[in-house]
This record gives C-alpha cells, sequence and structure tokens, in this order.
C-alpha cells in the first residue's frame, strides 16, 4: 500500500521526497482510521459476548464485570496493537518522530493495562461483598493495597518508558528514598497494617454499631477501607475515622450486644433513705392486698413470727427480732414484676440489687436484658418499666430522691 501511495504522488507531478513525506503521513491517517474502526467494531464484539456470558450464567461476577465496563476496557488493545505495529514504522519520513510516537504508545498499553486491572479488581470488590462470608471484611482496604503496588510498578514502567533507562535503576534510587517514601505513603502503611489486625482479630466489620468519643462517632460502620473507617451515625451524618485509629484508640462496639439474646438495662432508682423503715402490722396488712407479692408476704411473716417466738422476742419495740421493710419488700415485688414481664429475657440475669448508699440516697438497681434489641423499641420498654416501678414507690411508703425545688418550700418567700 505504501508503494501505490508513493506512485499515486508521483504521477500528480510531486517530487519524490515531498511524496514520500505525504505517503507517510496518508498511511498514518489510514492506520489511525483503521484503529478507531477496530475499536468500535471490537467494543461491540466484546460487550455483546460479555452480555450474552451474563444472561446465561447464574453467576453475578460477569455483571459485575460488565458494570464496571470490562468490555469497553478490553475494547482499547485491538486498536492500540494495531497503531503500535503500524504506525511508527509508517513515519519513515520523520524519525525523529518515531521513537517519541513508540513510547507514548508504549505508555498507553501501560495505563489501559492499570485501567483494565483496576477495573477488574472493582469486580472482584463487588461480587465479594456480595457473598455472605465476605460481606463484613475490609475487602477495600485489600483491593487498595494491590492497586497501589499495580500503580507502583506502572508509573515505574513509564519512568523506564521516558528515560530509556531498566526498572532497576529507578528501583535503586527508590531504595535511597525509602525513608521519604515511608513518610509519605505513613497512613496508608496503616492503615494497610490496622486492616490486616482488624481482620485477624475481627475487631471490626461492616454494619457493627460502634461507639467512638473521641471522633464523636455513634453509629453504624458501612465501609472499611485503607485509609478511613467510615460510620454512619444515628442522625445519618457520616463520620469517618483513620483505620489505625481502631487499633490505637480504644471505642465500643456494639456487636457482642447485638449477637447477645438481649440488650441489657441497668438503671437505677435513688431512694430517699429517710423514707427507709420496718414494715409494722397494719401496713403490712395493706400490702398484702398487692397480688404479686401476697404470698411471699405471707410466708415471710410465718417465717418471722416463729423464730421471733422461738426466740422470745420483745417485740413490745418493732426494732426487736426479724422484720421486714418497705424497701425490701418493693425490691421482692420489683424483683417479681421483672420477671413475669414478657420482654424480659429470663435466660440471661434478672436482679434487683442495693447498691452502696450515696449522698442522693439508697440505689436500687435493675439488672435485665430486654428480647427485643431495636433501638426504639428497647427504650420504649425501658419506659414502660420504670414508668411502673416509679408509679409503685409510693404504696411501699417510700420516695424517690430529687433535688428540692421552690415548688417544695411555697412558703420560702423573699421578705
Amino acid at each position: 500500500m505504501k508503494e501505490l501511495l508513493l506512485d499515486f504522488y508521483e504521477r500528480l507531478g510531486i517530487s519524490p521526497a515531498m511524496a514520500k513525506d505525504l505517503e507517510a503521513i496518508t498511511f498514518g491517517v489510514i492506520i489511525g482510521l483503521l484503529a478507531f474502526i477496530f475499536w468500535m467494531v471490537s467494543k461491540r464484539i466484546f460487550r455483546l459476548i460479555f452480555l450474552n456470558v451474563s444472561k446465561r450464567t447464574k453467576s453475578k461476577f460477569d455483571d459485575f464485570l460488565v458494570k464496571n465496563k470490562i468490555p469497553e476496557t478490553l475494547s482499547l488493545f485491538p486498536p492500540l496493537f494495531l497503531l503500535i505495529g503500524f504506525l511508527p514504522q509508517s513515519l519513515n519520513s520523520f524519525p525523529l518522530l518515531q521513537e517519541p510516537l513508540a513510547s507514548i504508545l508504549e505508555i498507553l498499553g501501560a495505563i489501559f493495562t492499570i485501567l483494565l486491572i483496576r477495573r477488574l479488581l472493582n469486580s472482584v470488590k463487588d461480587f465479594f461483598k456480595t457473598l455472605k462470608n465476605f460481606k463484613d471484611k475490609p475487602i477495600d482496604s485489600y483491593i487498595q493495597v494491590i492497586m497501589i503496588f499495580v500503580w507502583f510498578v506502572g508509573v515505574m514502567f513509564i519512568f523506564s518508558i521516558l528515560s530509556g533507562k531498566d526498572i532497576g535503576t529507578f528501583l535503586a534510587t527508590l531504595g535511597a528514598l525509602s525513608a521519604v517514601i515511608l513518610l509519605i505513603f505513613k497512613d496508608s502503611i496503616l492503615g494497610f497494617v490496622a486492616s490486616i489486625q482488624v481482620t485477624v482479630n475481627d475487631t471490626v466489620r461492616i454494619g457493627d454499631w460502634i461507639t467512638m468519643k473521641s471522633y464523636n462517632a455513634d453509629g453504624d460502620v458501612i465501609e472499611i477501607n485503607l485509609s478511613t473507617v467510615k460510620v454512619q451515625n444515628f442522625d445519618n451524618t457520616i463520620t469517618s475515622i483513620p483505620t489505625y485509629k481502631l487499633v490505637s484508640d480504644s471505642f465500643v462496639n456494639w456487636r457482642g450486644m447485638s449477637e447477645s439474646g438481649g440488650r441489657r438495662i441497668k438503671r437505677s432508682l435513688l431512694i430517699r433513705v429517710s423514707s427507709i423503715t420496718f414494715v409494722e402490722d397494719q401496713q403490712l396488712q395493706e400490702l398484702e392486698k398487692i397480688e404479686r407479692i401476697a404470698d411471699y408476704i405471707r410466708q415471710r411473716k410465718e417465717d418471722i413470727e416463729v423464730e421471733n417466738r422461738a426466740n422470745k422476742t420483745d417485740k413490745s419495740l418493732l426494732l426487736n427480732g426479724r422484720n421486714m421493710t418497705n424497701i425490701g419488700l418493693f425490691r421482692r415485688y420489683a424483683l417479681d414484676y421483672l420477671k413475669n414481664h414478657p420482654e424480659i429475657n429470663k435466660d440471661l440475669t434478672v436482679m434487683v440489687r442495693q447498691l452502696a448508699p450515696t449522698s442522693e440516697g439508697v440505689p436500687l438497681e435493675v439488672y435485665v436484658f430486654v428480647k427485643d434489641k431495636v433501638w426504639v423499641n428497647y427504650e420504649r420498654i425501658m419506659s414502660d418499666i420504670f414508668d411502673h416501678l416509679l408509679a409503685a414507690i409510693p404504696y411501699f411508703k417510700l420516695e424517690c430522691f430529687e433535688y428540692a425545688s421552690g415548688s417544695k418550700f411555697p412558703n420560702n418567700q423573699k421578705q
């Protein structure tokens, strides 16, 4: 074809030197047009092949290949090979352009290869995220590490093409600059090591609810990559935490609660000390009307009377011998109420205990686990429980502690 073009231009009366230049330019344009046609045809062919394969197979991997434009990327290589094979040789009349053009085409080949690997890795990442065993794993971190290595090799190859030196020379130079490189990629290296530690130790998974006060993070982990962990807070804001901070700093992971049989309630009622008394017979008769503890009161009353008679206790003073207290009966009532509550998990700890007295009263702590772990439902159940217990306290002649306000002292006015 080159000879035909040269002969054509010479017949037009163009000088041999000019005809040779025009022949080279025309042949280059023809190669360029053929490359463009190759690209259009190969793009259509590759896309049809991948679409047909994805429709016939049950695997989702080929669907992700199409989604990440693998067919379009593969279609770049046939025209590139055509250009590399013919374009530099067509410019014999322009020797100064041949070597730079060949270098540019090789660099394009390196860039297209990096692009292909990147899209393949994205397809692998998307596919793994659909698998149950990998849904909560930091796949992004591993993909990013591989891509850093790919970009490193690709950039070295491009520098080698531009300078005309082999890659070994650049690697030797990088050895001397290793300290600078470590400083530049410090966060990436720390993030990579942290990702491995997080995965091996199973510290955090995608979907875990974590709380990290130093970053005001309180929500679900939606992404773990090389540099950051993204947490979607309950107000729908996104908090980004450096990955290595999950290893160096403290945080709370609520996964254990989510996987357990219930969500814990650990809250206290503060009972005013001055309201705690022994229960007299008249009050005891009133409390026996409470069905939940009626049998308990009768049994305890019999046991106490038997022991007091055996010991010939002088009951003219209530302090002598054994007695029941209003706080003890209320504690028993609260325990029985919780054990019969349909939302409480009876297989886990159900306890109402008295803590050490404080300047604000005697804490009576409720320690139970709610079956429903959904936050809204959990708060509703806990509120219902304490609504009932707070309303029940006056029946036992007990009082909750609260700081005095102006309404408590109506006569305490300024003179």
